[in-house]
C-alpha cells in the first residue's frame, strides 16, 4: 500500500476553479440560509480528545434555525444518551455540518464552532409537543458552501426503492454483540412504540 503524503496530492487533482473557491462565504448569505430552513436532516461532525464523532441530527421542520447570519442553533432533541458530540462540543467547540434537503442534489456544508447552552428561553422558543430540548448547540459559521452535486446524484439518493431489505435489525445486532443480553426479537417489536412515545 503506497500511503500518500500531502506533497503527492498536487500531481493527482487539479487545483480548484472558480466554481469551487467562489462559492465559499462566511456567514449565512440569503441563499445558504433559504437551503438550511429548507433542511429537516444534518450531519453533525465533532471532534475530542477520544477522537472524532459524526451523528445525524433530525427534525420535523427546520434542523437549524439561523439566529443571525452569523449563528446557527439546532436543539438537541431526545437521544441514546451517549452525548458523543455534546461532550465532544464542550471540551473542543470544533465542528462541521452537512445539510441535505430532500429531492435536491446538492448538500450545504458549514464548519465553525459550537457551544452548548441550556438557556431557559431559548429552549423554550423550540418547544414542541410540550416538551423541550434538553441543551441548544449554537454554531457560529466560519465557512458555508454548497457540495458538489455529484456524490448525491452517485448514489441515487432520492430514488424509488428500499436498500434495507435483509440488513439485521437493531435487536439482531444487540443480541448478536451481548450474546442475548440485551436486543433480540422484543427489542425490535417494541421499539415503534417506544420510539412513538419519546420523539421529543
Amino acid at each position: 500500500m503506497n500511503w500518500l503524503k500531502e506533497t503527492d496530492l498536487t500531481g493527482i487533482y487539479r487545483a480548484p476553479g472558480p466554481a469551487s473557491t467562489r462559492k465559499v462565504a462566511d456567514r449565512l448569505t440569503p441563499d445558504y440560509a433559504r437551503f438550511i430552513a429548507a433542511a429537516r436532516f444534518c450531519v453533525l461532525a465533532t471532534v475530542g480528545p477520544e477522537g472524532t464523532d459524526a451523528s445525524p441530527r433530525v427534525d420535523d421542520g427546520p434542523v437549524a434555525r439561523a439566529l443571525d447570519e452569523r449563528h446557527l442553533a439546532i436543539p438537541d432533541w431526545r437521544g441514546n444518551d451517549r452525548i458523543d458530540s455534546i461532550r465532544n462540543i464542550v471540551r473542543d467547540g470544533r465542528v462541521s455540518l452537512m445539510f441535505l434537503v430532500r429531492g435536491s442534489d446538492n448538500a450545504i456544508r458549514v464548519n465553525g464552532t459550537a457551544r452548548l447552552t441550556d438557556d431557559a428561553e431559548l429552549r423554550e422558543s423550540f418547544a414542541h409537543q410540550g416538551k423541550l430540548p434538553r441543551t441548544v448547540i449554537v454554531v457560529q459559521v466560519a465557512e458555508i458552501y454548497f457540495q458538489c452535486a455529484r456524490a448525491v446524484i452517485r448514489s441515487g439518493l432520492w430514488e424509488s426503492g428500499d436498500d434495507s431489505d435483509g440488513l439485521p435489525t437493531p435487536g439482531q445486532i444487540l443480541a448478536n454483540m451481548t450474546e442475548g443480553g440485551v436486543g433480540g426479537v422484543s427489542y425490535d417489536a417494541e421499539w415503534p412504540q417506544r420510539a412513538a412515545r419519546t420523539m421529543w
